[in-house]
């Protein structure tokens, strides 16, 4: 069995907890620590597990929400902590060198073993050095994970195909978003080829990688002033010709419920 639960999903922090069963065995891989430590291990428990039953972690990039309690959290519980060379070498905190011998290189297709947990990396357009995605299996089920892209670039669009289940960045609404207080350099940025998703776009991509078999897709990471997750679902639900409340969204909060895909 292959799910998934995302901890929290936003600009405030990021963890999605992936767990593959087999038999009596379970591998929980923890994509990204962007919540404080306390939270953190506090969701783990609601979870129904804790930070002593993590196998491993995946950093997608250097970016605060996402990298930030890695280092605390292999202080708590060394682990092999999976991240591309840029990632590692834009983190540049020399409090990481004496938990380097836990660092893992992975790049853009490779693929990654971690027990009965198979990890596919791919690259996406981001304001980061070397960021990367994923596509998770068990060796039946697939899983897609996709936050933080300015863009949807044919590459993506591979790596995502024959997914059941898909995790999907509906960072903003454009309009929103232009009529915001943010400063105009921060729109350009956040609505920029390499910044976040807007609804229509991540429709757009849903809508390339949809099939019969995609039975749960979560809109993540959505902006508290710039979305709505009424906004969100409607786009992904027209996308998919399905009903809106088919469609789960992440909070930053709360998370979501775990998945079975």
């Amino acid at each position: 069995m292959l799910r998934f639960k995302s901890l929290g999903s936003g600009s405030s922090g990021n963890a999605t907890l992936v767990e593959a069963t087999e038999g009596i065995h379970t591998t929980r891989l923890l994509i990204d620590c962007g919540l404080k430590l306390r939270d953190l291990g506090a969701r783990l428990i609601q979870a129904g597990t804790s930070v002593q039953e993590i196998d491993a972690i995946f950093i997608t990039h250097e970016h605060g929400d996402h990298i930030g309690c890695a280092l605390g959290l292999l202080k708590r519980k060394p682990m092999p902590i999976w991240m591309s060379q840029g990632t590692w070498l834009a983190i540049q905190n020399p409090q990481w060198n004496h938990l380097s011998n836990w660092f893992r290189k992975t790049r853009d297709s490779e693929t990654i073993h971690i027990n009965n947990l198979q990890l596919a990396p791919f690259t996406v357009p981001h304001d980061a050095r070397e960021p990367l995605q994923l596509q998770c299996s068990n060796g039946d089920r697939r899983l897609g994970v996709v936050t933080d892209l300015g863009h949807v670039s044919q590459h993506v669009v591979q790596a995502l195909q024959s997914c059941h289940a898909i995790m999907i960045e509906t960072n903003h609404d454009a309009d929103m978003l232009a009529k915001s207080l943010y400063p105009e350099f921060l729109k350009q940025r956040i609505g920029g080829d390499w910044g976040h998703l807007c609804n229509e776009d991540s429709a757009n991509l849903l809508q390339r990688i949809a099939h019969k078999q995609l039975g749960c897709v979560v809109a993540a990471h959505l902006s508290q002033q710039n979305n709505a997750p009424e906004l969100a679902r409607l786009s992904l639900s027209r996308a998919l010709g399905c009903k809106s409340e088919d469609i789960a969204v992440a909070s930053q909060n709360e998370g979501t419920p775990w998945f079975t895909v």
